[in-house]
């Protein structure tokens, strides 16, 4: 009976410690709720996470603007260059020779104009000699009128005296021809006025059209030396982007062309990734972006540093679609065998450049991002 009561009493003090640790416990958890309720409250409510979120950048692609061979490639995979760095080198001879048949046609069309101004000249000095032809021939026209004018009197003359015979056939015949050789050189000297006139339009006409190619211009802005230099600044153009330079600061990568290789205008041949100016795109849960708006304040921790590195920085933006929408085959849920699942929405993160500077980041790496929503 003694080590029964013996027993008991241990059960019941086993009990009466199992007890008191319930109790703590259970104090305890009401007191991590409390303080957790609390937190939340004045705290944990004014802010979204998410783990999901990686580097990205707006890499500068790197194309070739004309199609030519490679003569030289001075830069590698990996490799840091500063913008205006000589990146490729093309093979010059096939621009070289456009240049030289630009430059040949600008001083053929500036010899055109310089013509045409001279043939201005050469032109107005015609007119007025066809002006003298006119007055030329209405000279000879008034001649030939006189002698028109005699011979018809003399023949008229002779033609009354005929009947009482005191002009002989003779006289009258010769009267007669006289006559016809002044009619005919009247239609003649009539005629030489009237080409002259003609010939005189003509060179007015052509004076007319060579003034309208020269005229309100200069050789400098003659429409054919005009066109003549927009071609010549194309081939220099041409000339300059067969050597290729980056256009940002920043990374080589995935870099595809060696010497020797003819690249093609507009295929790419690498990409330079811009370091100094990465930023965030951290995917969000769609209810956690109630209160989330552009400007207000974020901070991200990258794996690549851990918690030993905090960015400070904003939001730029949210994105138009969700992942999931911008997918190259968007998810079609109109079978009606469709379950619900929480899309994630992009939002960009701007970084303090100070610090992106400090401890720099590659695009691609993870990284957590925390919103302050409780205020711009």
């Amino acid at each position: 009976m003694e080590a029964l009561s013996d027993e008991a009493a241990i059960r019941a003090r086993r009990n009466e410690v199992r007890r008191k640790w319930y109790t703590r416990f259970a104090i305890a958890l009401g007191v991590a709720a409390v303080a957790w309720g609390l937190w939340y409250l004045l705290i944990g409510r004014n802010y979204v996470a998410t783990d999901n979120a990686y580097v990205n950048a707006e890499m500068a692609q790197i194309t070739p603007l004309i199609s030519a061979p490679v003569i030289e490639v001075k830069v590698k995979d990996t490799q840091t260059v500063r913008r205006g760095d000589v990146l490729v080198r093309l093979d010059q001879s096939t621009p070289l020779i456009h240049v030289a048949e630009a430059q040949a046609e600008l001083a053929a069309a500036r010899r055109r104009f310089r013509q045409s101004v001279a043939t201005n000249s050469a032109l107005s000095a015609l007119v007025e000699a066809r002006t003298a032809d006119i007055a030329q021939a209405k000279a000879q026209l008034g001649a030939a009128q006189a002698d028109f004018d005699k011979a018809r009197v003399d023949l008229a003359r002779r033609e009354a005296l005929a009947e009482s015979g005191a002009v002989s056939g003779q006289e009258l015949t010769d009267a007669s021809k006289e006559f016809a050789r002044a009619r005919a050189a009247l239609a003649t000297a009539r005629a030489g006025v009237v080409q002259a006139q003609s010939t005189r339009s003509s060179a007015q006409g052509e004076l007319a059209a060579n003034e309208a190619l020269v005229r309100g211009s200069t050789e400098d802005t003659d429409p054919g030396v005009l066109a003549a230099k927009a071609k010549l600044d194309a081939a220099r153009l041409e000339l300059k982007n067969t050597v290729i330079r980056a256009p940002v600061d920043g990374v080589v990568t995935r870099r595809q062309v060696q010497v020797g290789q003819r690249v093609e205008q507009g295929r790419p041949v690498m990409m330079i990734v811009p370091v100094d100016s990465v930023f965030v795109d951290a995917n969000f849960k769609e209810r956690q972006l109630r209160g989330v708006k552009v400007g207000m304040p974020a901070t991200v921790t990258a794996d690549i540093y851990g918690g030993s590195v905090t960015y400070h920085g904003k939001v730029a933006g949210l994105s138009g679609g969700t992942g999931a929408s911008m997918s190259l085959i968007p998810a079609q849920n109109a079978t009606g065998n469709w379950i619900k699942v929480v899309q994630r929405l992009p939002v960009r993160i701007e970084l303090d450049p100070k610090e992106l500077a400090e401890h720099p980041l590659r695009v691609g790496l993870s990284t957590e991002v925390e919103i302050d929503i409780s205020g711009d």
